[in-house]
């Protein structure tokens, strides 16, 4: 069985308008665009068939999930359930952030920067950790759900949360085995759509993957509305996926092999260059081979005069003597070695090919130079391949080799990554593998190999 874990925070709430600090305080309301929101949402769930529904109590999460089943339109009904509740920041509820920064200086930059060591006092006088606490919550929470929706059970089901900012992202950082301090590196706006797909693994372990993280597509008031969370302080990259080849439709593994795009794959990388036409680039990069170059030159149709460099360390995982065969072919010859690279990729050398290690170690370095090299008010283009990008996100979410099956990355899927505090400091992972622009809110483009 798989378990796809739908997560969609509230909507615009009167605290959110309001600059203020809510907590689990349950003193502000959805406003008028949160409701619309909500609503939006639902749209772009209707038609998906979902089997259970969990909601905070709390009122702005409650009526951002009935307001969604509305316009979901298949009748469902709502649980709801006190382990999504928002963090408790009950010294601060009802302050406005600029109040919150001048009353509480050394406390909000903690909460700013690093609020996994953050300690506040409860009214009879004891201190406590908000996120460590809510960390606890969303693990409480999550055995709970796979207890009832056990991914190891036959069949395939859906369960839909809507939730909050902090608790999300704890719900994200628990299922991906990280902790608190993880917490500054996930984005989650309001009404947004996240995605995850749960399967029992090896040994019946749990696998986690993240299909897209933090999707506002379908919020779009207008038809040309911003698709993308808007950018704040610092450089900006938005990382692609190549578009589809021949050989991803096949399964067939290509690695360096320089496989052009077909036309699926033109359309696709059109399709993102329409989905990013509205953006401010100032440059763009693309691995050195054929079919990432000619997805990034579609995007940049809509963007004249921005320069294309090509990055030789962003090129696709060399398969070796795996390259152009398909999966079967694979099995056939190297049985435990395929084996392994579907369960334990990092311990994998490919029979004359490359490591992750070797993947991981050229990846980063080029895109840690092209980070390095932006000033803060820029946009940059990368364009790459499937086990390139996702060892980038593994590290940026902090990750390891191992873990690059908890990411996907689809056919001219797009990521986007802020880097805040600049290079040297840890990114924000602003949204993840965002496809809408290629038809809905699952990512439907070819399951094929690398």
């Amino acid at each position: 069985m798989s378990l796809r874990l739908l997560l969609v925070r509230h909507g615009l709430s009167s605290f959110n308008l309001e600059q203020r600090i809510q907590g689990r305080d349950d003193l502000s309301d959805l406003s008028d665009e949160g409701h619309r929101q909500a609503r939006a949402a639902g749209e772009a769930l209707r038609g998906l068939a979902i089997d259970q529904v969990y909601a905070s109590p709390l009122r702005r999460a409650r009526d951002t999930a009935l307001d969604l089943l509305e316009a979901q339109g298949a009748g469902l009904s709502l649980q709801l359930d006190d382990d999504l509740l928002e963090v408790d920041l009950a010294p601060w509820c009802g302050l406005r952030v600029p109040e919150l920064r001048e009353r509480f200086p050394d406390e909000y930059q903690l909460w700013a920067t690093q609020p996994d060591t953050l300690r506040l006092q409860r009214p009879g006088g004891s201190t406590y950790a908000p996120i460590g606490e809510l960390m606890d919550q969303a693990r409480r929470f999550i055995d709970r759900l796979l207890l009832n929706h056990s991914p190891s059970a036959e069949g395939s089901q859906t369960v839909l949360v809507v939730a909050h900012n902090a608790i999300l992202r704890c719900l994200l950082l628990s299922l991906l085995g990280l902790d608190g301090s993880g917490f500054r590196r996930l984005r989650i706006d309001n009404a947004s759509l996240s995605v995850l797909n749960l399967s029992a693994g090896a040994a019946g372990e749990l696998a986690v993957q993240i299909e897209s993280l933090n999707g506002i597509s379908h919020l779009q008031a207008e038809p040309l509305g911003a698709s993308l969370p808007p950018k704040g302080p610092g450089a900006r990259l938005l990382l692609v996926r190549h578009g589809e080849t021949d050989w991803n439709r096949q399964g067939r593994f290509q690695g360096q092999i320089d496989i052009p795009l077909n036309e699926n794959g033109e359309s696709q990388a059109e399709a993102a260059g329409r989905f990013l036409a509205d953006v401010s680039l100032q440059r763009a990069y693309t691995s050195s081979m054929a079919r990432p170059r000619q997805t990034a030159e579609a995007i940049l149709r809509s963007h004249p005069g921005v320069p294309l460099t090509s990055v030789s360390s962003l090129v696709e995982i060399g398969h070796g003597e795996w390259e152009g065969r398909l999966e079967q072919e694979i099995a056939a010859g190297w049985p435990e070695l395929l084996a392994a690279w579907k369960v334990a990729p990092d311990t994998v050398q490919m029979p004359g090919g490359e490591t992750i290690q070797n993947v991981w170690e050229r990846s980063l370095a080029g895109w840690q130079t092209i980070a390095a090299s932006l000033n803060p008010e820029e946009t940059a283009l990368v364009v790459a391949h499937d086990a390139v990008n996702k060892t980038i996100l593994c590290a940026l979410l902090g990750l390891g080799p191992a873990d690059i099956w908890a990411v996907k990355q689809g056919n001219g899927g797009v990521t986007v990554i802020d880097y805040p505090n600049g290079p040297d400091e840890p990114p924000l992972v602003v949204c993840l593998n965002q496809t809408s622009h290629l038809g809905g809110v699952l990512d439907r483009t070819a399951a094929g190999a690398l």
